[in-house]
């Protein structure tokens, strides 16, 4: 956990960490047979090569599906590390709610690529990329965005990885989603409802679905449709902000508002 901000360590269900190491790996659940633990080669190089790790040495293991595993190593080799599991938890460091952040498709990939980092510390469950009357018709490298995706959830002492919808577009998003509070930002000067207050008004809730637009934000139709379909439109301030600032801000007000 990123520590210039000690404050995100009481709005997850962080437990104890009894393990003397700050590193997570992952190994995805088809690596886990019974107590049995053995990582995928990318993993184990990083423990073998760059950790100088051996056999005896305690890990923490998450299998991005929410599983939590203390692991005892007892086997090394070059590119090859097993373990023995000691303990077990669920859902270490996710929080209470579910968050949805639907984003129009940015033009600059490294820009959604940022947000996707930035989702997996901010607590949110699933991002979709959407496409809207604005978007760019970029393309999403799948494999890379796992990648960021991973190392943000170990980086970030989370136990499941944030789930990237396929790409989809407005319509069927909208009208397919029933989330118990659905919010959508827009920056037109005639929505005055804060994000916040919004927030504070709906009190604790299950699921949370945010629509972010792209540059360019939403057409007015898009905001209509949603309107009608019990999206509140809400305002991130006065200020302009970039199509990936606007989905961390509205992340970190979900995650500050309704964080335990």
């Amino acid at each position: 956990m990123n520590q210039h901000f000690p404050y995100l360590h009481a709005a997850f269900r962080l437990a104890p960490l009894d393990v003397n190491t700050e590193t997570y790996f992952f190994a995805p659940p088809d690596a886990i047979s019974g107590d049995r633990i053995v990582l995928p080669p990318e993993e184990a190089r990083h423990a073998v090569r760059v950790l100088r790790m051996k056999a005896g040495d305690e890990i923490v293991v998450v299998d991005g599906e929410g599983g939590w595993y203390h692991v005892v190593l007892d086997h090394i080799a070059k590119q090859h590390a097993t373990g023995r599991i000691v303990e077990r938890r669920q859902d270490v460091g996710e929080p209470s709610f579910r968050l949805t952040v639907a984003i129009g498709l940015l033009k600059n990939l490294n820009r959604f690529e940022l947000f996707l980092e930035k989702a997996a510390e901010l607590g949110v469950s699933e991002v979709v990329p959407l496409r809207t009357a604005f978007s760019e018709n970029t393309r999403i490298k799948s494999q890379r965005a796992t990648g960021i995706l991973i190392a943000a959830m170990k980086q970030s002492r989370r136990s499941r990885m944030v789930n990237l919808a396929e790409l989809q577009s407005f319509d069927a998003f909208v009208r397919s989603r029933t989330p118990d509070v659905r919010l959508i930002c827009h920056e037109d000067p005639v929505v005055k409802k804060s994000i916040l207050s919004e927030l504070k008004r709906a009190g604790k809730s299950g699921e949370v679905c945010i629509l972010v637009g792209p540059e360019g934000g939403f057409s007015g139709e898009e905001v209509a449709l949603a309107s009608k379909l019990g999206y509140e439109a809400v305002s991130l301030g006065p200020r302009r902000l970039r199509a990936e600032t606007a989905a961390i801000a509205a992340s970190t007000a979900v995650l500050l508002t309704l964080s335990d």
